[in-house]
């Protein structure tokens, strides 16, 4: 790391923070660990063990980053000249960061942080058990534990005087948020959403009204899950996840947990009459999986070793899944290997028929297993219901009631259980408000992304198709992955692809994908 620093003491001073914070990273990693065994390997009766060991980890992470210390530090490199005219070194980019977590940090009380972590915890096991019986009114209790607990902790962040708005004038939704996409407020959702939403219903609707009615030709075929998990395993290697230094497992609900970026942990689901629900996800989570072990190891704990966002995150996710994988060129090479593994179960298929299962557009209830052309679609329902939950006008009690209706209205469907409804996804359980657009933001940057790779390596398609996908891998590399956290998500968009994010990259993606697949 090259010297920027004009004195000693803030020399000093920086070595010192940066020790604290790698040594934070690790106490924060075992967290991570901790959670990522509840999800797959804990008995279940070890629950209220790990909600102690979760929320002890959540309390000495938290005061080790607010300790005066750290503060001290951080003024003694900032009040260093040498930072205005390096903004964009290693050393800017850490100072800048670890400035806004600190902040950030130093409002929520510790007690506070701990809490959230066990109730947390608690949660998701409760979550687990009541979606397997769909049962929102054992689930109820805890979500109303959790969304209080979160409202605290947004007001702490805003210190806002009324419960549902900040000192500017913007939502106290804004303070979570900025956790997940630093900067990210409602206001700005909404410029991109609402906008987005009507376009979206009409070529959704063009598209279901068009002369050609694609088909799921594998959904009558139950394919064994070990022959699935062979399949994907290798699918997911063959774009470039290395196993050498990660791992896949089976939760209820698909994440990826990266430690380092040699110990990157993801999951999927199975269903004997669901593989392209576990190939997706699994492309999905490979995409996560391949940013993590993409993060320039030396910088590790620090936010130059760090991923920008999670709406950065998701576009990385978002381009294996579909830009890739739901591309006709991938199924030219992937579908003779999807032969190899599960041949009895595919007679009478055609490549044409999976490409066009892989991309059935159909109103559906659940988000993980819907289309492109859908999917933001149920983005901004959770977007809307969970602003109503933090300023408190919609209770959890009338969650159920408020999610099937908004079903009704913006896709045109009936909710027939809450566990296929507002029990469907694990993210409220685990605290995570605010999370929810950067799915559609990520899809965005993917798609704007995408078209500058395909500028870049013009004849992307013959790599697919040939089964090579490590010319997209390196241009991802380069200019995403070992980048880190050196620009903001809206930087890092401008400096990739010349121009501020847009909604027309992705619109004119699915629309010239599928309307041949539907006639039109």
């Amino acid at each position: 790391m090259a010297e920027i620093f004009h004195t000693p003491q803030a020399r000093q001073a920086y070595d010192q923070l940066l020790a604290r914070v790698r040594e934070r990273s690790l106490l924060e990693s075992t967290a991570s660990l901790l959670w990522w065994d509840q999800e797959t390997m804990m008995p279940p009766g070890g629950v209220e063990h790990r909600s102690r060991q979760t929320s002890l980890m959540s309390r000495l992470a938290h005061q080790m980053l607010i300790d005066e210390e750290v503060g001290r530090c951080l003024q003694a490199c900032e009040d260093d000249p040498a930072l205005k005219s390096a903004p964009l070194s290693d050393q800017a980019v850490n100072l800048r960061e670890l400035r806004h977590v600190y902040d950030r940090a130093r409002r929520v009380p510790s007690e506070l942080v701990e809490e959230i972590s066990r109730v947390t915890s608690l949660c998701v096991h409760a979550w687990t058990q009541a979606r397997q019986k769909n049962d929102f009114a054992s689930f109820a209790p805890w979500l109303e534990q959790v969304v209080t607990l979160v409202r605290k902790q947004a007001q702490c962040l805003s210190a806002a005087e009324r419960a549902s708005e900040t000192p500017s004038g913007g939502h106290l939704w804004d303070a979570l948020a900025d956790g997940y996409e630093p900067g990210c407020t409602a206001a700005e959702v909404r410029r991109v959403f609402d906008p987005l939403r009507p376009r979206l219903v009409d070529l959704v609707q063009r598209l279901l009204d068009g002369p050609k009615k694609p088909k799921n030709h594998l959904a009558s075929r139950p394919i064994p899950i070990p022959a699935q998990q062979a399949f994907v395993r290798q699918v997911a290697q063959r774009i470039g996840f290395d196993f050498h230094r990660g791992r896949l497992d089976v939760s209820a609900h698909p994440f990826c947990s990266g430690f380092h970026p040699t110990d990157v942990r993801m999951t999927t689901r199975y269903r004997e009459d669901g593989l392209l629900e576990s190939l997706g996800g699994v492309l999905h989570e490979s995409g996560h999986g391949l940013y993590d072990q993409g993060l320039p190891p030396e910088h590790h704990g620090t936010p130059r070793g760090s991923a920008v966002g999670l709406a950065i995150h998701e576009s990385q996710s978002r381009t294996w899944e579909n830009f890739v994988g739901r591309s006709r060129p991938f199924w030219q090479w992937c579908w003779p290997l999807m032969q190899q593994h599960l041949d009895a179960q595919l007679d009478g298929l055609s490549l044409d028929d999976v490409y066009e299962s892989v991309n059935l557009v159909q109103r559906s209830l659940i988000r993980t297993e819907s289309d492109e052309a859908t999917y933001n679609l149920h983005i901004m329902i959770r977007f809307e219901l969970e602003l109503a939950l933090i300023d408190g006008s919609l209770s959890v009690r009338d969650l159920p009631g408020a999610w099937n209706e908004k079903y009704r209205a913006c896709l045109g469907i009936e909710v027939p259980d809450d566990a296929r409804g507002c029990m469907q996804d694990i993210h409220w359980s685990i605290g995570s408000l605010g999370y929810f657009p950067t799915y559609t933001l990520g899809n965005l940057y993917a798609a704007q992304f995408f078209q500058a790779a395909r500028a870049a390596i013009p004849d992307l398609d013959a790599h697919f198709a040939a089964g090579d996908f490590a010319p997209l891998l390196a241009w991802l590399r380069k200019n995403i992955h070992q980048q880190g956290m050196r620009h903001r998500s809206h930087d890092l968009c401008v400096m990739i692809t010349g121009r501020p994010l847009s909604a027309d990259p992705l619109l004119d993606h699915l629309t010239t994908k599928f309307s041949p697949l539907h006639g039109l």
